[in-house]
């Protein structure tokens, strides 16, 4: 049931004596006579509230991108590799002028940071990158910004990040709405994404796990696609099979709650009329549902996503697992005999067969930079080391292969203390802060922007920062509802969306458990954040069936969304390199966790 617009409620509710029109009865106005004549359907709706959230989001994430007119955090590397690999194909080391060294290492670093913030691009060496630097299409991703506005400057090369991060408000409403339903709940996801602290700052900075949300939301988003469709062909395959004379070998009655619908919440009072009591099942094992369009378009965008980062490959590997696991779970409800065995043979043999070759060649596909770039790092490692490594496989692959295997071991490697690190345990409730850049002291008459401090502030104390952290409502809320979502499944006895809402958390988050010793940083955290978001749909949810409390998801909402909001602008000097005083500042760490590195 979709819930009333509480401010569309207040602007056609009727008042003084044309409400009281013919007899006392509440007549409707002009405005409300036009909506109902021309009120969009909910399908539509569940596009255009979306988007005009999205456009907000993309205005924050879009104004004054160029600042701060540095090289924040990690940009350190990848948009320096990203301009090599423009230029000349791959990723080349970088001149250290303190210490020597063709590593980026040392505190010349900062010297050829600060040359090539202010154009001075081009003193790369010739010697390839040496250094683990995930794999390249990530930064290929922020080259592209580079080439379309033809230089690296700020703006520039954060481009297609904040173009991704504002798609990313779009993807995570459409997801709620595949989930849920119910445009209130798609356009409260949307405000989530729009507002929220880590959302913002990686929009706003040239990094790789921005980018590798997005791909993984929109390969979410079509697999549920996917679960649609086959789920209708089932349905429709199921029919002519009931129809068919001997197929039908028992009939199962259905409890109240799936009589109440598949995940649904309604009371039985409130149960559609019509509703079929009985499961017929069937001696079949239901058609093939393994390959859709929107399956191999889910495994083309996982494979994409570890070409980005490796942690892409723990999304890939649990999105696979669940769709099998939505496709059985498809066939048993609709009345199939034989569905566990279909899903192992029908839905997961068949779906390994093609998704494994694919979601390889694409991987490969990803490197074809470092296939065509003769003096990539590692590029002939196989020539130069006879008989060593994989000996079957044919030599660049070879190569190739060693390559993961040096930059699996440098990577394994880093677990020295930094100031901003955190453990994941910290993450769901945003702990801790990852601070991009921190400065003291700067002068607010070089921003030509209005600022919180200076002297309209009384103040000539200055400090401006870029904190990656995120809103306390959106991942407060989250978490308590990803709590209260495993207990709702345990009263429901199963509810296939609350697998659904954990598999991100079980693809993004608890993976990291496993490396509390590694160097780890609370910016890892937006690659689930679009789950902990879906949590609280998944609650939003509950509270719109449940019959008794037809006002309990506008109210809900309405709250969220307004904190939501609140709290953002409040906490968007952090996020957006806006000077403040340091008054201003101690107010907004609201955690002390969010007060380091400064």
């Amino acid at each position: 049931m979709e819930a009333t617009n509480p401010v569309l409620e207040f602007l056609t509710k009727q008042r003084g004596a044309k409400a009281y029109a013919n007899g006392g009865s509440p007549q409707p106005g002009r405005f409300v006579r036009w909506w109902r004549a021309h009120r969009p359907s909910t399908r539509a709706l569940g596009w255009i509230a979306p988007l005009i959230v999205t456009f907000i989001g993309g205005f924050l994430r879009f104004f004054r991108l160029d600042q701060p007119h540095v090289l924040v955090f990690d940009e350190h590397y990848y948009v320096k590799d990203a301009w090599a690999m423009l230029q000349t194909g791959t990723e080349r080391a970088w001149p250290d002028p303190d210490a020597g060294s063709i590593l980026n290492l040392g505190a010349g670093a900062a010297k050829i940071d600060n040359e090539f913030a202010n154009g001075n691009v081009n003193i790369f060496l010739s010697q390839p990158e040496e250094i683990f630097t995930h794999p390249p299409l990530g930064k290929w991703l922020i080259a592209i910004g580079m080439k379309v506005f033809g230089g690296a400057y700020p703006f520039a090369w954060r481009f297609t990040a904040a173009l991704a991060g504002t798609l990313a408000i779009l993807l995570i409403a459409r997801v709620a709405f595949r989930l849920f339903h119910n445009v209130t709940i798609a356009t409260t996801a949307a405000i989530f994404m729009a507002f929220d602290g880590q959302a913002i700052t990686l929009s706003r900075t040239a990094m790789l796990d921005g980018f590798l949300m997005v791909f993984v939301l929109g390969a979410f988003l079509c697999l549920l696609h996917h679960r649609e469709w086959a789920l209708a062909t089932l349905r429709m395959a199921h029919e002519l099979d009931v129809a068919r004379p001997g197929m039908v070998i028992r009939s199962v009655t259905l409890t109240p709650r799936e009589r109440r619908g598949e995940g649904g919440d309604r009371l039985k009072a409130n149960a559609v009329a019509g509703q079929p009591s009985v499961r017929l099942v069937v001696a079949s094992s239901g058609p093939i549902v393994a390959f859709s369009g929107w399956r191999l378009a889910a495994f083309i965008l996982l494979a994409l996503a570890t070409g980005i980062k490796w942690s892409g490959g723990y999304f890939l590997a649990v999105f696979a697992i669940i769709s099998v696991l939505w496709d059985g779970y498809n066939r048993r409800i609709v009345g199939y005999r034989g569905w566990f065995g279909a899903m192992v043979a029908k839905d997961g043999l068949l779906t390994a067969l093609y998704a494994l070759p694919l979601c390889i060649a694409t991987y490969l596909a990803s490197w074809m930079s470092w296939f065509l770039t003769p003096d990539a790092f590692y590029r002939h490692w196989a020539e130069e080391n006879p008989g060593s490594g994989v000996a079957w496989l044919p030599s660049t692959l070879r190569s190739l292969v060693q390559l993961h295997i040096h930059d699996v071991q440098v990577a394994s490697a880093i677990s020295a203390p930094r100031p901003s690190s955190s453990t994941a345990l910290a993450w769901p409730l945003q702990l801790t802060d990852t601070l991009f850049i921190g400065k003291y002291h700067v002068q607010p008459l070089s921003f030509d922007f209005p600022t919180l401090c200076g002297p309209s502030a009384g103040s000539s104390d200055c400090l401006v920062t870029v904190a990656n952290v995120g809103n306390p409502v959106v991942w407060w809320a989250g978490v308590a509802c990803l709590v209260a979502a495993l207990v709702m499944a345990i009263i429901r006895r199963g509810d296939w969306r609350v697998l659904a809402v954990w598999s991100g958390m079980l693809a993004g988050w608890a993976p990291w458990l496993l490396y509390m010793n590694r160097t780890t940083y609370s910016f890892y955290s937006i690659a689930f954040l679009p789950w902990v978001i879906l949590a609280t749909c998944y609650w939003l949810d509950w509270l719109a069936r449940r019959g008794r409390y037809v006002n309990s998801l506008r109210n809900a909402a309405v709250v969220l969304d307004v904190a939501t909001i609140a709290i953002g602008i409040y906490l968007l000097p952090l996020w957006t390199f806006v000077p403040m005083t340091t008054t201003a500042w101690l107010f907004r760490m609201i955690l002390p966790g969010w007060a380091r590195g400064m």
